[in-house]
């Protein structure tokens, strides 16, 4: 089965010493998160940290919210090359309404990590980012394509399903407090109940 997923574009190429101060500024960001958590990191302290100039920090990122989106980037590209070219299910290789469930399972505890980044990445001055691509919507749609050739409305269907899966989970984001423990069962219940929905829909 063909990957059912579309890249975000090429990149466009970085001067060497660019590159390298991107990767060394984004392992020296995920370092800080780990020991400190997310409230910590600020621009000055990650030029401190990576042994950088400040101004190549600020060049590279812009503000403080920049750092975090780098970081979801940097990790969606990552999940993305799961889904595309992973071993199956997540990957091709498995039958469509397979993937469908093992791509929420996946995309659950991927978001569920990342909450804390990507309240950080929201800049309280700017409009929160649309993006250019949906990669759950897109990916759904396709294998919902592929799952049932005669469902109706299919674009609106995936849209549906692609709120269901990520929207209960951003609006969590904006309700917990910064730092508060998740329940140990919330990824998995969520999990359950992706998994309960698609067979629904793709019941004959």
């Amino acid at each position: 089965m063909a990957p059912s997923l579309v890249p975000f574009g090429k990149p466009r190429a970085e001067r060497a010493d660019a590159a390298r101060n991107r990767e060394r500024l984004l392992e020296t960001a995920r370092e800080m998160i780990a020991e400190q958590g997310v409230a910590r990191v600020t621009m000055d302290a990650l030029a401190e940290r990576a042994g950088l100039g400040k101004g190549t920090v600020f060049r590279r990122f812009g503000c403080r919210a920049g750092i975090f989106r780098a970081l979801l980037e940097d990790d969606e590209s990552r999940f993305q090359e799961q889904v595309m070219s992973g071993p199956p299910p997540l990957g091709p290789g498995a039958g469509p309404v397979e993937r469908l469930i093992a791509y929420g399972r996946a995309r659950i505890p991927f978001l569920l990590h990342h909450q804390d980044i990507a309240r950080a990445a929201l800049d309280p001055g700017q409009p929160v980012p649309e993006g250019e691509v949906n990669m759950t919507r897109l990916h759904v749609r396709v294998l919902l394509g592929q799952a049932c050739p005669e469902l109706p409305e299919p674009d609106s269907l995936a849209l549906q399903l692609a709120a269901a899966l990520e929207g209960p989970l951003l609006l969590y984001f904006s309700e917990r407090a910064p730092a508060t423990p998740l329940p140990p069962a919330a990824g998995l219940h969520l999990a359950d109940s992706w998994q309960a929905l698609i067979e629904r829909v793709v019941r004959p």
